[in-house]
């Protein structure tokens, strides 16, 4: 496979993450805005690395979430506790990223809030 073919499939999973999931579109405009943020106070490197790492951290996340929720539903139609604890997990791990990022995004504002 060629490296373009492969480009085209990841971003075309990126494209059906951000066009059939709420909660992507809104982490998409939230990302938006801690970018617009950031470039109007001028953030530091190491400031924008801490962002850029916390944020990809999210998404990656959330593909990960949705990927396994995806092949969950596909396998097994039916309830099932196990399915169940995987789907739970993921989320919660999506969960744990966003606190993570907000802690971090506190932690960068709060000096170029103050002044």
């Amino acid at each position: 496979m060629s490296y373009y073919t492969s480009f085209r499939y990841a971003a075309s999973g990126i494209w059906e993450l951000v066009r059939n999931h709420a909660n992507v579109r809104l982490m998409g405009i939230a990302t938006l805005g801690v970018m617009a943020a950031g470039l109007y106070l001028n953030l530091a490197a190491a400031d924008w690395c801490l962002l850029v790492l916390v944020t990809a951290l999210v998404w990656v996340a959330e593909g990960f979430n949705t990927a396994l929720e995806c092949l969950c539903n596909k396998v097994c139609t039916e309830q099932d506790p196990l399915i169940k604890k995987s789907k739970d997990t993921a989320a919660g791990a999506v969960l744990l990223a966003v606190i993570a990022s907000v802690v971090v995004g506190i932690l960068v504002f709060y000096r170029y809030a103050l002044g």
